[in-house]
């Protein structure tokens, strides 16, 4: 079983992500659309991991919590995310 320390820490992690990220794309893209849709998975595993966590299932939580960050990663390897190139919470191309 993963601890509460680590949970906590990537819960933590994960919703500084959340909040930094914009999308890039312009409104009538049609990769505007694709960039709210990881957005808004990223947002629901993530909302998921806080509900486990909260629940005291730790393993759930660590496992959706690592989901949204993928989603918010994928995004921003894609270009649909300005993370303001922060390649310590985002994994990005170069």
């Amino acid at each position: 079983m993963v601890s509460e320390e680590r949970v906590k820490r990537y819960l933590k992690k994960t919703k500084t992500a959340l909040d930094k990220i914009d999308i890039n794309s312009p409104k009538r893209s049609h990769l505007r659309n694709i960039a709210e849709d990881f957005l808004k998975m990223a947002e629901c595993y993530y909302s998921d991991a806080v509900h486990f966590f909260e629940e005291e299932k730790l393993d759930d939580s660590f496992a959706c919590v690592n989901y949204a960050h993928g989603w918010l990663d994928a995004g921003a390897r894609l270009g649909l995310f300005d993370t303001g190139e922060d390649d310590i919470l985002f994994t990005l191309a170069e």
